[in-house]
């Protein structure tokens, strides 16, 4: 089967490489259907990250059809239509039983990589996978792209706003306007949220804010982007702040313009080593976030929004690239000329 390979920095390519097989008696091997490019993905292509020359790539989001179940899995079956998440949640642990199965304690190999391939092998699959119902064809190309951002995206932007708390009424803050960022707008007004700041360079960000409900955009960066939020909220700052980009400055941005008691949700994956807490301290600022909890969000909650035609994520897909085509999909997210892109392997 054809799979992606990370060559180098600025270099992935499609190789042929064995089938996946059933190793564990909780495996689950999928055909996929629709995968991506993550944002994240992007650090080691760009060379801010290590990777190993030649290696497995970090994909780590898709839909698709299960083909071989082991035999401890009795929640899907061969045939079966499923979101498979960046996530493994066994659903019984400490962790996932409190709604945080993104840090599931049953198994240390929480985390999906690889899926930008034609078939994937689905590890701890018994209460991870998410059954959609019905078959491919089923759906138009707008409502699989909107299931494929529910693996991730979606999952990840809700996370921020839950561990944000934010509540009805609300005057929310989202730092990035990467696809996390919009679906975080998208999560605020989900939860009630009267106000949303999204804080964006870029138009075609900007435009997809606004249809997805932020009512400001502010573009300005570090101190002034600061003096501009807290001019818009008459020097109170917002109520929550939903953090979606990961770098020191981002941070810096959000525990700044949080109100005093306010709830900094962080779902950027960090890339600095240290933050410097002091600040929040002062303000009594609290700091929360980590990996979303994909499974619990979908199955209670975004599987049906996007079903019931509530929410649109999958419009964060801006372009769609076949999977001979993956290096320039990731040169098109580099060079900002998608927001997010679409990979369909067949």
């Amino acid at each position: 089967m054809k799979s992606t390979i990370f060559v180098k920095p600025g270099e992935v390519a499609v190789k042929d490489i064995a089938m996946p097989t059933i190793q564990a008696a909780d495996d689950v091997i999928i055909k996929v259907v629709l995968t991506c490019v993550c944002g994240s993905d992007l650090w080691a292509y760009r060379g801010l990250q290590d990777a190993e020359p030649n290696s497995e790539n970090s994909g780590h989001e898709a839909i698709g059809i299960v083909t071989e179940v082991g035999d401890d899995i009795t929640t899907v079956k061969p045939g079966d239509f499923v979101i498979a998440p960046f996530t493994h949640g066994c659903g019984h642990c400490a962790a996932c039983r409190a709604g945080f199965d993104g840090d599931c304690r049953d198994h240390t190999d929480n985390f999906s990589s690889g899926v930008q391939a034609e078939y994937i092998r689905f590890e701890h699959g018994e209460w991870a996978l998410i059954k959609i119902p019905g078959q491919p064809e089923d759906y138009s190309d707008e409502m699989l792209k909107s299931l494929l951002a529910l693996a991730d995206v979606m999952a990840t932007g809700y996370h921020a706003a839950r561990v944000a708390n934010v509540s009805a009424g609300d005057t929310v803050a989202v730092v990035g306007d990467g696809a996390v960022g919009l679906c975080g707008v998208i999560a605020a007004q989900m939860r009630g949220a009267k106000r949303i700041i999204i804080m964006s360079r870029h138009e075609d960000q900007q435009k997809l804010a606004v249809e997805f409900g932020a009512t400001d955009v502010v573009a300005e960066r570090g101190d002034e982007g600061v003096a501009k939020i807290m001019q818009l909220t008459n020097n109170a700052g917002v109520d929550a702040v939903l953090e979606c980009v990961g770098t020191e400055l981002s941070n810096e941005t959000a525990i700044n313009i949080a109100r005093p008691g306010a709830i900094v949700g962080r779902v950027g994956l960090p890339h600095e080593p240290k933050m410097d807490m002091s600040r929040s301290f002062g303000t009594n600022t609290i700091i929360a976030g980590g990996p979303a909890s994909v499974t619990t969000y979908d199955k209670a909650v975004l599987l049906k929004a996007v079903l019931d035609g509530d929410i649109h994520p999958g419009k964060v897909f801006t372009k769609r690239f076949k999977l001979a085509d993956i290096n320039a999909a990731y040169q098109a997210m580099t060079d900002r000329e998608v927001i997010k892109a679409l990979v369909q392997p067949a």
